[in-house]
């Protein structure tokens, strides 16, 4: 199992430049092709009932400044990729999660950005990301541009999102010198032994750590269980339910996703 086929989420910030390269390295480590993605709606979707000269030629101006916002977007990702030869552009006047998710039937792993103040033009949020896709997703903070991932982080319960996140992130495990299944006592039973055996016979060199989260958040005992360890990659299923037309998270996925200072792949 590898990924043959890398898609990256872009905008117009240095964050994802950054996380471009980081794509392009890891499209190089898996000799994967590297997908850029982007998508915006113009200003004005709809003409107003009644339409005017004026308004039509607001609309009209309205896409046009998005489409050069997009050519903008795609120069950035070539240039961020630094001329590697299997890249390729999709880009439109869209919805951008709702266009990453129909472009994500061609990638085997998404790489998004962290989700920052202010969304910048093109911003996909990360967990409406992990939820829609249907697709690991890999989410960047904005200043990294490299991942080594030879130490990984597994946030352990026994859930079908956990389950399904260690099975995704197996290319990146069957690379690391190091695993550590961690299981954080928070009351519930997070029995991983049969995790640990499966990882194993994959010719991962697992091993399981239990940590006591003592009244702190899970998420902060996973983030420090990688500081410890020397790991840059955390792996947990994503947590949430569907609310009318929003998705509305758990409470561990939405804090890495709002500040866990390594990378994180989640999988829904």
């Amino acid at each position: 199992m590898t990924y043959a086929s890398i898609m990256v989420a872009m905008d117009l910030t240095d964050g994802a430049r950054n996380r471009v390269r980081l794509a392009g390295r890891l499209a190089d480590d898996f000799n994967a092709r590297l997908i850029g993605v982007a998508a915006e709606q113009p200003a004005y979707v709809v003409p107003p009932v009644g339409p005017t000269p004026a308004s039509a030629y607001a609309l009209a101006d309205s896409g046009e400044t998005v489409l050069n916002d997009l050519r903008v977007a795609h120069e950035a990702f070539a240039a961020a990729a630094g001329g590697r030869n299997r890249l390729e552009w999709r880009s439109n006047l869209d919805v951008p999660v709702a266009f990453l998710a129909a472009q994500s039937a061609a990638a085997d792993l998404v790489v998004v950005g962290r989700g920052v103040p202010g969304p910048p033009l093109f911003a996909v949020d990360p967990a409406d990301a992990v939820m829609q896709l249907g697709r690991p997703v890999l989410v960047v903070p904005p200043d990294l541009d490299h991942l080594d991932a030879k130490r990984v982080v597994i946030g352990w319960k026994n859930t079908r999102e956990a389950r399904r996140a260690v099975w995704d992130a197996l290319p990146f495990l069957k690379r690391a010198s190091e695993v550590l299944v961690v299981s954080v006592d928070d009351g519930a039973s997070s029995e991983g032994q049969d995790t640990l055996r499966l990882l194993q016979a994959h010719d991962v060199s697992a091993i399981r750590v239990r940590r006591d989260a003592q009244g702190e958040l899970v998420s902060l005992a996973l983030v420090e269980a990688a500081a410890e360890h020397g790991a840059d990659l955390i792996v947990t299923g994503a947590y949430g339910h569907g609310r009318l037309r929003e998705w509305v998270v758990g409470g561990v996925t939405r804090e890495l996703l709002a500040g866990a200072p390594v990378c994180c792949l989640m999988s829904h």
